[in-house]
């Protein structure tokens, strides 16, 4: 298979979707220009709709779009500029089947960018998926992986309610296999990345990468590590992170989101709602703090896991009860 970046992996996925179905076209703030102007000639300006910088004005133009039975796909560049667009994600895209009694669906993907690590400042440094997925009504995924980065967004593009994509910028230029043909990847299934015994790792976006660093640390330690991708949070695969606790007994969640009400946070209470009777000590959670992101480089290096924190976090799990390590646990 050839190896292609995360980004233009999710690029063919769209393009691809466009060439096959007549019903699907992308806008966004200067899309024409970037990363699609190549091919504006070729699809039209139809297809591939610039807009202006207003998210609640093109945002709510894609719901009524996807209404009207159409599926749009919104370039949402930085996921914060969600923010702008609240009330037209919030209560139309994500209510409107429910209100209309499943007479009308919002077959809509959105996407946006998280750009933490990077020094973009508080206002363009959210890991926002957590408050998304306390809206019902929402699909949310966050591919690690180019070949999860296509696969999935087909079956975004595809199904018939409202997706939100959250695109790791850290990940954008990593290479993987990606297969040439049209294939998908199932909304709401984990990936077991590394099979182990000892511990459970569940992880997403970046911090997947992160933990199998771990996880390849740990195992010249003698520590077993499972590495869990969840890589859909709305609708969650409880069952494959249940089964690798069961077979474990311990449970590390490592999310680059801050703590409270968390991603994290479901995940460790699932487990102990679900299979509290095959641990074997305490459940850690791995998280940033809650704090505004710093512009400082060297400040908010500070706050995100890495693979040390992971390994660090993973070895005190294993040989005592007694939780210490450098990273904020909550």
């Amino acid at each position: 298979m050839p190896r292609i970046t995360y980004a233009e992996a999710a690029r063919q996925a769209i393009l691809e979707e466009i060439r096959s179905d007549p019903r699907v076209f992308v806008m966004g703030e200067d899309v024409q220009r970037y990363p699609y102007e190549d091919v504006v000639e070729e699809l039209g300006r139809e297809r591939i709709r610039s807009t202006p910088i207003s998210e609640a004005g093109f945002f709510g133009a894609g719901i009524g779009a996807a209404l009207t039975g159409m599926r749009p796909v919104i370039e949402g560049a930085f996921s914060t500029f969600l923010y702008s667009a609240m009330d037209q994600i919030a209560n139309q895209a994500a209510k409107s089947r429910y209100m209309f009694g499943g007479q009308a669906s919002v077959p809509l993907v959105m996407r946006a960018t998280v750009s933490y690590g990077i020094a973009t400042a508080a206002h363009h440094s959210d890991r926002p998926w957590a408050i998304f997925a306390q809206i019902p009504g929402l699909k949310i995924i966050i591919p690690s992986t180019p070949f999860d980065a296509k696969g999935l967004l087909k079956s975004a593009i595809r199904d018939r309610n409202p997706v939100l994509c959250f695109d790791d910028w850290s990940l954008l230029g990593t290479a993987g296999e990606v297969p040439e043909g049209d294939y998908t990847v199932p909304l709401g299934v984990a990936e077991v990345k590394r099979s182990g015994t000892d511990l459970t790792i569940v992880a997403l976006a970046a911090a997947v990468h992160r933990s199998l660093e771990a996880a390849e640390m740990l195992a010249k330690e003698g520590i077993s590590a499972d590495v869990v991708d969840l890589r859909t949070v709305v609708p969650m695969d409880r069952q494959t992170v249940i089964a690798s606790v069961a077979k474990t007994g311990r449970l590390l969640v490592v999310d680059p989101a801050p703590g409270t009400c968390s991603v994290a946070s479901e995940v460790a209470a699932t487990v102990a709602q679900s299979a509290f009777e095959f641990l074997k000590g305490p459940i850690v959670r791995l998280t940033a703090p809650d704090v505004p992101v710093p512009f400082s480089p060297d400040l908010e290096r500070l706050m995100y896991p890495t693979a040390e924190g992971i390994a660090a976090a993973a070895r005190t799990l294993c040989r005592s009860h007694k939780i210490k390590t450098a990273m904020p646990l909550l």
